[in-house]
């Protein structure tokens, strides 16, 4: 894995993203660490460089086609490839369906489908000139099958990246067949700070293992995607058994 570059959106905020850009870091890869604010970003690649790990400062809004394009460009002229890319960036609100307005579904869909649809196709077209491919990972969530109430906005938009992950596999391959692309749909594994601690038990109640992941589960998922080349177009699910029960009671 040496010499490679990885990005990973949304790595800047100790969420999912953040974890797996430490952990390719760490693991020697060249890691692209993206978030909104400049700052931020700068911040993240200081503390992983602290750490021994390889990290880069990306910044910009993902749903703007014309910064997407910026940062591949950047990619491009730097590192002149791009084997890794995992799209973590995402919005996850709350809202009665009833108080959910328009802009309220589309600031989901950009952030939520049209950011790593942009990301996807920019990263694509790059790896599909590379003899060794690459790997697009995009995450989805365990509920698209199964959503809970109060996130119709998410759910509305969120559950089509396993779609358009299948799609992206089928365009990319055709093109290159060593370019690969699955996403994760991960279960329980870090709750939002606000999240109230009722919802947070039934959610862990609601697992076969009766506990919640932790930010390794979701980085071994990572890795997996990466390193088996005869895995594309699917859907790994990392949820402790969530989706395929309906919880006691």
């Amino acid at each position: 894995m040496v010499n490679k570059f990885a990005l990973i959106t949304g790595s800047c905020h100790h969420r999912l993203g953040w974890h797996i850009a430490q952990a390719l870091g760490k693991a020697g890869i060249q890691v692209g660490v993206h978030s909104r604010s400049r700052d931020a970003a700068v911040a993240t690649v200081n503390q992983f460089k602290s750490e021994g790990g390889q990290a880069h400062a990306f910044s910009g809004d993902l749903a703007d086609e014309s910064q997407v394009e910026a940062i591949f460009q950047q990619i491009k002229q730097s590192w002149g490839r791009i084997d890794v890319l995992v799209n973590c960036a995402s919005v996850w609100e709350s809202k009665p369906l009833e108080k959910t307005s328009a802009q309220d579904v589309r600031k989901h869909f950009e952030a939520n489908i049209l950011a790593p649809f942009l990301c996807a196709r920019a990263a694509g077209e790059l790896m599909i000139l590379q003899p060794e491919g690459g790997c697009i990972i995009n995450f989805g969530d365990w509920a698209e099958s199964r959503p809970y109430p109060g996130y119709s906005a998410y759910f509305a938009v969120k559950g089509a990246i396993p779609a358009m992950t299948r799609s992206l596999a089928v365009e990319f391959a055709l093109k290159n067949p060593t370019v690969r692309v699955n996403c994760i749909l991960p279960g329980p594994v870090l709750f939002p700070d606000n999240l109230p601690a009722e919802e947070i038990q039934e959610a862990i109640a609601g697992t076969l293992l009766r506990r919640k992941g932790e930010p390794e589960n979701i980085v071994q998922a990572v890795k997996y995607l990466m390193e088996n080349d005869f895995v594309t177009g699917s859907s790994l699910v990392v949820d402790g058994g969530r989706s395929v029960w309906a919880g006691p009671g």
